[in-house]
């Protein structure tokens, strides 16, 4: 069961990170004014409807020019096929731009963080429809907007420690900030939540049967000027007629008070230690996924998401770019990513290269290079 579910875990990460060189005529972002409503369909399937530099920049110049047009009222972003809304941002073209266009790699998180913030800060009600699959970017161009519709299909994760990078998109903000430390168990682990799973979290923030997801697109299409007031009625209709797993309990209900016992640790050390000496299977299986991540992002996740506590989500936002940049310049990120790719079971560890300290916990130290409180505040400020 164990080997089945790193199997499983390996699977999801590779699936965040499917990227492509694309070079079908498709357009690979939609932008269209239907209705009252402007409409964002992302438009890669094949890739899971990865983000692209390109895709960013698009969504961001509509995004401003709808956010003024007096016709459009809402704006609805959705992904192309049923597997997923978004799966991530291009994160292999991030890596292979190490060496030869480090222009790129400042450019793709800046704006993609600019997008992350005008979305939160968007004048008209913004509505993500976060079926399938939901990690990385794609949480970041959902989870800031105003609604968020999930169905028995989605599935939603951050899967970026075992990448060597860190939640980022915003993470810092909206994870410490869901219910007890749930946002630190899911950020450290990479644990998936699945269909209502994502709404009872915190997530979304509706919940729709899948079979019903065009039906309420078309009725949000047709309101003639609708208020706020009118579109959340709308969502509010559907949400009370979904009744698919209803009654089924929160998947991590039962572990909630030994997670907040855990995850209230101030270091990464102290919740390995508490996993061990609860010694339960659920706290054991958390513990093995743990050790299979990149140290040093669980290190700066942790610091990440209790700094970002009590930051403005601009600050979280620019404090993450620093930090994304001093990720780029390290090794963990690029080999995790090299790791993932070759379906290694341990996703993030430099194993071609045991010499490397950086792999455990014990001999990293308090106070790897961006932990380090001058290092970080740097970041921080």
């Amino acid at each position: 069961m164990s080997r089945f579910n790193s199997y499983k875990r390996t699977n999801i990460i590779l699936q965040h990170l499917k990227m492509s060189n694309h070079t079908d005529a498709a357009a690979e972002v939609l932008l269209e004014r239907k209705g009252c409503a402007g409409v964002i369909t992302l438009n890669r399937p094949r890739f899971l409807n990865t983000l692209t530099l390109g895709m960013i920049r698009q969504i961001y110049a509509q995004l401003k020019k709808w956010e003024q047009d007096p016709k459009t009222f809402l704006i609805i972003i959705k992904g192309a096929g049923e597997k997923a809304f978004c799966a991530g941002g291009d994160i292999r073209a991030l890596s292979e731009a190490r060496n030869t266009n480090q222009k790129m790699l400042q450019d793709l998180f800046r704006e993609e963080y600019i997008l992350n913030n005008a979305i939160d800060s968007c004048q008209k009600p913004y509505i993500a429809l976060i079926h399938g699959i939901t990690m990385g970017g794609g949480v970041g161009v959902s989870v800031h907007g105003q609604f968020r519709v999930a169905t028995e299909k989605s599935v939603f994760a951050m899967p970026e420690t075992a990448i060597g990078l860190f939640p980022d998109v915003g993470g810092g903000y909206f994870l410490p900030r869901l219910q007890g430390k749930l946002g630190y168990f899911l950020a450290l682990t990479g644990f998936r939540l699945k269909g209502r799973d994502v709404y009872t979290a915190g997530i979304a923030t509706h919940f729709v049967d899948f079979e019903k997801l065009g039906m309420l697109e078309e009725d949000l299409l047709a309101l003639k000027s609708p208020s706020k007031e009118n579109i959340a009625d709308v969502l509010e209709t559907y949400h009370a007629k979904s009744k698919t797993d209803q009654d089924k309990p929160f998947i991590l209900e039962e572990h909630m008070d030994k997670i907040n016992s855990w995850f209230s640790a101030n270091t990464v050390e102290q919740i390995v230690d508490n996993l061990q000496q609860d010694g339960s299977s659920f706290a054991l299986e958390q513990l093995k996924v743990i050790k299979k991540m990149s140290p040093t992002s669980l290190k700066i996740t942790l610091r990440q998401l209790m700094e970002g506590s009590s930051k403005t989500l601009p600050e979280v936002l620019i404090m993450e770019y620093r930090l994304s940049q001093a990720c780029m310049k390290g090794h963990d990120f690029h080999e995790g990513v090299r790791a993932a790719e070759a379906f290694e079971r341990c996703l993030c560890s430099l194993a071609k290269s045991p010499e490397v300290p950086a792999l455990l916990l014990s001999r990293l130290g308090e106070t790897p290079a961006m932990v380090n409180p001058a290092i970080y505040h740097f970041a921080c400020t």
